[in-house]
């Protein structure tokens, strides 16, 4: 807090400074000569036509014409064509991904039925748990057997 009183206070003080300084020199400019004053206004009229340019940034709105008006006329065709033709493009390719997705996923499931209707085991046996218990301790064994009868190195 007492920072901010500082820099205020100093801050008046520089403006003040200021203040006095220009009131000095528009009086002294009062004194001199006309030739002097020649020379020093063609001075700063060199000074200011060698300086450089500022930058100046102009921002356009999205959705609003130049003038300011939603529909500013034959350009706002163009520029609702210019938001709306990527949208219509992104919905085309969500609907395209998601048409996709589900060909794939019934595609897996054909691959699914179609093995086990050409595997030697019918299908009924699947529904029957005893038979799963069966596969799940076969394959069991299988892993113990390679485990234990593998060679050591």
């Amino acid at each position: 807090m007492n920072r901010t009183k500082e820099n205020q206070i100093s801050q008046a003080a520089v403006d003040q400074f200021g203040l006095a300084t220009a009131a000095l020199l528009r009086q002294g400019t009062q004194s001199l000569p006309a030739s002097i004053k020649d020379r020093l206004y063609s001075a700063r009229q060199k000074a200011l036509s060698v300086r450089k340019l500022e930058k100046i940034y102009i921002q356009k709105r999205a959705l609003v014409g130049a003038t300011g008006n939603w529909s500013s006329g034959s350009s706002s065709v163009w520029d609702a064509l210019g938001w709306i033709a990527p949208m219509v493009v992104l919905i085309f390719g969500l609907i395209g991904i998601a048409q996709w997705q589900d060909d794939s996923r019934i595609n897996d499931i054909a691959e699914v039925d179609a093995a086990l209707l050409t595997d030697d085991v019918p299908p009924d046996a699947y529904a029957d748990s005893g038979f799963m218990q069966f596969l799940k301790n076969s394959s069991d064994e299988a892993t113990l057997s390679t485990k234990t009868h593998s060679p050591s190195l």
